[in-house]
């Protein structure tokens, strides 16, 4: 049922506090100011959303939801949470650790509830709005910090170079989804000859890009990003217009290689961050990593059906350490920078595969076309292709980007859908 259809149905004498209509707006809101406050507080993100859920409960039809918990997008994410929970049980790490080690798939629930409501609200454009808003403010902030770098609010010994808050691997993610999500309006807008909102937006879009370029960006988005324009350049643009466009972006990535520093030294990382690690065993970021694929995979064959229990990852670790800590191999960690692996190594091939399902049938959930459509495609692969050398699916940011941002986008994809079959002939409707 919509909004507006809810709307009719609701009495008006009745209080606002028993308003099935005045919680769903204020649930809209509350979706927003989460939108709005995550690149920039874990706090105040998760205070939203904990309002967010008080409000939202009170909109529920406890037997449609229960009934739209059937399907696989809403059903693996509560299956993967539930592993984790299982996952307890036979793990030898202390409790805490186990329970610490839940919390990271709870941020998965609320997908469900995402779907339920944005199928029924009207609202679901706020709250990406409400994001390229936020982290447009974001990067603007992020060039006044590169120039004045007092003004960061990171402590002296941890400050990045233009990183008003938190680190540059989470700003990174926010620029490259919202510089590539706007390709999608931009080549609407200009199709439909409307010149100046499309300027507008490719500014915007081109301002991420350049921050990237020439303030700071991370490895992860420097490789993912081109993977994101490549996939929506094959799904919606014509092949010679493709190729244009790639040779544009060969020139174009190359003058501002030559012109960018910054750039510089992060792509000559690759090679001496590998170097220093195969030659002197220092624990550099593609050292450490590659040392922790290494021994995921060992602790994996190890116990590859049901995998080691829920926060057993750290343990292992220690156990496998076969140098002093200064040293790559020394290295102990909780998380093996791998979403496959984190998954792999505490719950097997069992996780792993109800892992990709749900990846899978979220994909498929934004096969058609459409602006929305488009958003929540970039927004579940850039989580998959990110998630190669990072678990960025438990990760606070970056999974509630993906909660968010594929929750937001399903619920009005599911919307549309159902709108679309409304609209079919009886005798061309599914049985």
């Amino acid at each position: 049922m919509s909004t507006d259809a809810t709307t009719s149905l609701a009495s008006p004498v009745l209080p606002v506090w028993r308003d099935p209509v005045a919680w769903a707006k204020t649930a809209d809101i509350f979706a927003v100011l989460i939108a709005l406050s995550l690149p920039w507080s874990t706090s105040l993100t998760g205070i939203f959303v904990a309002a967010w859920l008080v409000t939202v409960a009170p909109t529920l039809d406890i037997r449609l939801f229960l009934e739209s918990l059937k399907r696989p997008i809403s059903a693996l994410p509560i299956a993967l949470f539930a592993l984790a929970l299982l996952g307890t049980l036979w793990s030898d790490a202390s409790w805490g650790a186990r329970l610490y080690a839940v919390s990271p798939t709870a941020k998965l629930l609320a997908l469900p509830i995402l779907f339920y409501h944005y199928e029924r609200s009207t609202r679901g454009m706020w709250v990406f709005a409400a994001f390229l808003v936020s982290c447009t403010l974001l990067m603007a902030m992020s060039w006044i910090v590169a120039f004045y770098p007092g003004l960061t609010l990171k402590a002296a010994d941890v400050a990045e170079r233009g990183i008003f808050v938190k680190n540059h691997i989470d700003q990174s993610q926010e620029f490259a989804l919202c510089a590539v999500a706007l390709a999608y309006p931009i080549m609407t807008l200009l199709r439909a000859k409307r010149i100046v909102p499309a300027l507008v937006l490719s500014g915007i879009a081109l301002s991420f890009v350049v921050n990237m370029s020439f303030v700071l960006v991370s490895r992860t988005a420097l490789v993912t990003m081109p993977a994101l324009l490549a996939v929506f350049a094959l799904l919606h643009l014509k092949w010679r217009t493709n190729i244009m466009i790639f040779s544009v972006a060969i020139v174009v990535a190359a003058l501002a290689w030559l012109a960018s520093p910054s750039l510089q030294q992060t792509t000559a990382s690759f090679a001496s961050d590998y170097k220093y690690y195969t030659e002197r065993n220092q624990p550099t970021s593609i050292g450490m990593r590659l040392e922790f694929y290494e021994k995921s995979l060992r602790f994996f064959a190890e116990a590859p059906i049901v995998g080691h229990g829920t926060g057993s990852t750290r343990g292992l670790f220690e156990r496998a350490a076969t140098a002093p800590i200064v040293l790559a191999g020394g290295q102990i960690v909780g998380n093996p920078h791998n979403q496959t692996l984190n998954v792999a190594v505490q719950w097997g091939i069992v996780g792993v595969v109800i892992l990709y399902a749900m990846w899978l049938f979220h994909l498929l959930l934004f096969r058609g076309d459409g602006l929305v459509a488009s958003i929540g495609l970039l927004v579940v692969l850039q989580n998959i292709f990110s998630s190669l050398f990072n678990s960025h699916l438990f990760d606070f940011h970056e999974g509630w980007m993906y909660v968010l941002g594929v929750g937001v986008a399903g619920g009005m994809t599911l919307k549309a859908n159902l709108g679309e079959a409304a609209k079919r002939p009886a005798d061309l409707r599914q049985p």
